[in-house]
């Protein structure tokens, strides 16, 4: 299996996205082929690939996925297609200030594809908006130990 990471951004401030960003120069510099994609406008189709997905989505309202991610996540939930054969990360955006959703974005698309048989590698990043850390440098922090974890997913392959 060849080092594909495809990472898929929900987002409406922009915040994901930079993330993503920061995300794709650093997985670049590793041989990795990296393709970042808004889910405006996505299917479950995009998981019929090989690349080890990297969802990016960060949480609005009562603990809603962002706007761009909406029929996305809705789609998945309607196709139930199944993922045994798919790996997936997730970093989730929230502000812990709203406790009773912190994070929710990324945690329903955790649960949904797991539900639809998807492997997830590794913890979710959860990046606390309040924190006063910055998500991108909080994610390059956390994506070495991941992309580590991805190594052992692309060997077996």
């Amino acid at each position: 299996m060849s080092k594909q990471i495809k990472i898929l951004i929900g987002t409406m401030t922009g915040n994901a996205q930079l993330v993503a960003q920061e995300l794709e120069l650093r997985f670049d510099g590793d041989g990795i082929a990296v393709q970042t994609i808004d889910m405006d406008r996505l299917t479950p189709e995009v998981f019929e690939s090989d690349h080890v997905h990297l969802i990016c989505t960060s949480t609005y309202g009562q603990g809603d996925v962002p706007d761009n991610a909406r029929s996305f996540i809705e789609a998945i939930d309607d196709a139930k297609p199944d993922l045994r054969k798919m790996y997936y990360g997730v970093i989730a955006l929230g502000d812990r200030t709203y406790a009773e959703t912190y994070c929710f974005g990324g945690k329903r698309f955790d649960e949904l594809l797991n539900s639809c048989g998807a492997v997830r590698i590794g913890d979710i990043l959860m990046h606390d908006a309040s924190s006063g850390t910055m998500p991108e440098e909080e994610a390059a922090d956390w994506s070495q130990g991941w992309l580590t974890l991805c190594e052992s997913v692309w060997s077996q392959k």
